[in-house]
């Protein structure tokens, strides 16, 4: 019985970049507001980079509440959809040039989205992270936080639940 020789680091590394540059890519309101993504294994941390478009208040200066809202939802969609693909993806199931060519499975839909506002979003860059807190064939509910300076003093946390897309679709 032969064993599978192990794939160059190489290789998986181009996999796993392909599967989340074309999960973000087919969100347009994710490029319209600046955000990406830094990958460290399979854990995501959604960066928004602060831009004069983001601000709601200009007296304060204070990030507009719904693209706070936005990033977060993005946040916790991106990151349920990668640890979705993800074996998918390590097992080579799903080849680099199909995501390349934007070729993804349906991705899970937002029932519904709720935010508590911790405090006002300065003119800095923002980060957020999810964390998958049940995913199920059907359903699956993530909670997501976004911080600026100090990841202690998050200034909004959300949670979302979302309809998984069917096996056979």
């Amino acid at each position: 019985m032969s064993r599978r020789p192990p794939e160059p680091v190489q290789v998986i590394k181009q996999r796993r970049d392909a599967a989340l540059t074309a999960l973000v890519g087919g969100v347009p309101y994710i490029n319209f507001l600046g955000i990406r993504f830094d990958r460290r294994g399979d854990e995501l941390t959604g960066v928004m980079p602060f831009g004069e478009n983001l601000i709601g208040n200009p007296f304060l200066p204070a990030i507009h509440g719904g693209v706070t809202a936005a990033f977060l939802e993005v946040t916790a969609l991106i990151s349920l959809s990668y640890l979705w693909l993800w074996e998918d993806v390590e097992s080579g199931k799903i080849e680099v040039a199909d995501l390349e060519a934007g070729q993804l499975p349906r991705l899970p839909k937002t029932i519904d989205f709720t935010v508590d506002y911790l405090r006002s979003g300065l003119p800095r860059d923002s980060y957020a992270r999810a964390r998958v807190t049940r995913s199920g064939r059907r359903y699956a509910s993530v909670q997501a936080e976004a911080w600026q300076d100090n990841r202690d003093r998050p200034i909004a946390q959300g949670a979302a639940h979302f309809l998984m897309p069917r096996g056979d679709g």
